[in-house]
């Protein structure tokens, strides 16, 4: 195998995609990835990074383009990260996510089935109802913008083609009003500075519209002209918070939430559904392809009749209010307590009276009910990028559901998840791709999991939801839910299995073997009595002794 330096330049043939768009050639037996080069196309090439695990290389020169390239129509193209397609046609862009989602599933799910359907996007530009701008000192001045990829070097733009018009005129709006007032920007190194970000969100389907002002301090006297500012600048806004984010590191949302105009929660329609949606809350940025999203989900999940549905990582309840039109009973699960306040409010604004939901991770979540011996017919998943944790998957499968709906916004953790499921006698049927990020390299996939010939000949009991009495589940103490507690009043962290075995103690069912050793010779730890007396001060709390 030849030995690769930096600054060696080769003439190559490139053959396939990378998962972010780069084209792929081979050298010396290596893989080389070159950005804005196409299958198909020959280039010279100078490596710019060679490293034991890769190799990459900057296009000197084209020599051969594919019919499929395009002029790139943004001047920051390249240099921002915030696109990756905009040197190809949409055809070829969708070609390129489809092979994505379908090399993910055959060489990480080790999965036969091939994906062959994506829903493309009908706007490709302006199409994002959520803007989320960075700011920092560029040249003595503050500037709004992205940063430029693995750094976190501001590329100073005057305005993003992916963004609505709004968000980027409610950027330049705070970045004019700071370099005006000689109010810094925050600088990540030495943690001094004001503002952070700018966060915009847009009803596609109304009128609201909210800003965010992310800053490590407030703005004093500044602050009513700074509304003013705003107001005047982006009449159409409907709602102005600030947020107060002292923490290090690249968090965009967290701390305190300060409502400094109008209303901070923004109202939208999805899948005929009125939603209020609060600055934490997550909403899908591209409604028009999150309704065909959730669309497809929800045929997935009603291809054979489902009574109970648990919709995990629900957000603000879209998804979940959405199943509630055919399904008899849905509780959606979501770690977010802003979320879960919207969701029920969300529940109750549109009179969906068979959704309930619960405050708390997902996989304890999945556990809390399948530990009170509910068996859902079909869960749905829309974790965030990361996916699943391990434990989740399981937790999901201990309920045996008859299939398993999952969403996903990356192939990679989309396949190794169903990998997981596999192992608990799960199947993949069907896989449709939606193209809801449009010129990025992102893709969004749903698919259906369901259980194999084997296990779909399991005894079924049948139970009637139309009694149960689910206040529970409105309130309910999850186990987040009492950890937390415990953790906030007694300064004792306390585990799952502790919780378990109080809950026995105290008559409190929770599922057969919950918990229990794995084998009759396993020993277990026993919970101390300091952590007893507060996991059953927790219990009372939430009124369950």
């Amino acid at each position: 195998m030849e030995s690769l330096k930096k600054n060696q330049i080769y003439r190559v043939n490139i053959d396939a995609y990378s998962s972010d768009g780069s084209g792929v050639c081979r050298v010396g037996g290596r893989a080389v990835f070159v950005p804005c080069a196409i299958p198909g196309e020959e280039w010279e090439i100078k490596l710019v990074k060679v490293t034991a695990t890769a190799v990459y290389a900057r296009g000197e020169r084209l020599i051969a383009a594919s019919a499929q390239r395009i002029e790139p129509d943004c001047p920051y193209y390249s240099r921002c990260g915030g696109c990756d397609c905009r040197h190809i046609n949409y055809e070829e862009e969708l070609r390129f996510k489809l092979g994505r989602v379908n090399g993910a599933l055959h060489h990480i799910g080790k999965q036969q089935l091939e994906c062959t359907e994506i829903l493309g996007s009908a706007a490709r530009d302006n199409y994002r109802n959520k803007g989320i701008f960075a700011v920092a000192n560029c040249d003595g001045a503050a500037r709004f913008g992205f940063y430029q990829p693995r750094s976190h070097r501001l590329v100073a733009i005057d305005g993003c083609l992916a963004q609505n018009e709004l968000s980027n005129r409610a950027a330049k709006s705070v970045v004019d009003f700071i370099n005006e007032r000689g109010i810094p920007a925050y600088d990540e190194e030495t943690g001094r500075g004001a503002v952070r970000h700018v966060f915009c969100r847009r009803a596609v389907s109304g009128s609201d519209a909210v800003v965010c002002i992310v800053s490590a301090k407030g703005f004093g006297a500044d602050t009513q002209a700074l509304v003013d500012r705003l107001r005047r600048d982006c009449p159409e806004l409907t709602g102005i918070v600030l947020n107060i984010n002292k923490t290090r590191g690249n968090t965009v949302l967290s701390g305190d939430f300060y409502t400094l105009y109008g209303r901070a929660d923004m109202r939208d329609t999805l899948c005929g559904r009125g939603f209020d949606i609060a600055p934490q809350a997550f909403f899908q940025i591209n409604p028009p392809q999150a309704e065909r999203l959730y669309q497809r989900a929800c045929e997935y999940c009603f291809e054979q009749p489902a009574k109970l549905v648990f919709d995990l990582y629900c957000g603000a309840g879209t998804i979940s209010l959405c199943l509630a039109r055919q399904a008899e009973r849905v509780i959606g699960a979501e770690i977010v307590p802003e979320a879960i306040e919207n969701a029920r409010h969300n529940a109750e604004m549109n009179g969906v009276r068979n959704a309930s939901f619960i405050c708390g991770d997902a996989g304890d979540a999945a556990a809390e009910l399948a530990a009170r011996g509910l068996r859902p017919d079909a869960v749905v998943v829309d974790p965030p990028r990361k996916g699943m944790s391990a434990e989740a998957v399981a937790a999901v499968a201990s309920m045996y559901p008859e299939c398993v709906v999952y969403v996903s916004c990356d192939p990679a953790t989309l396949a190794r998840d169903i990998l997981r499921f596999t192992e608990y006698g799960y199947e993949l049927k069907k896989i449709t791709a939606v193209d809801m990020f449009p010129r990025t390299c992102h893709v969004e996939t749903v698919v259906l999991l369901s259980k194999g010939e084997v296990d779909s000949k399991k005894i079924r009991v049948e139970f009637s939801l139309e009694d149960m009495d689910m206040s529970e589940f409105q309130d309910g103490a999850t186990y987040t839910q009492i950890k937390d507690y415990v953790l906030e009043h007694s300064g004792l962290k306390v585990s799952n299995l502790y919780i378990s075995q109080i809950k026995r103690k105290c008559g409190i069912g929770v599922g057969k073997n919950y918990n229990l050793p794995k084998s009759e010779d396993s020993r277990q730890p026993l919970c101390p009595p300091e952590k007893e007396k507060a996991i059953r001060e927790a219990f009372k709390y939430f009124g369950m002794i």
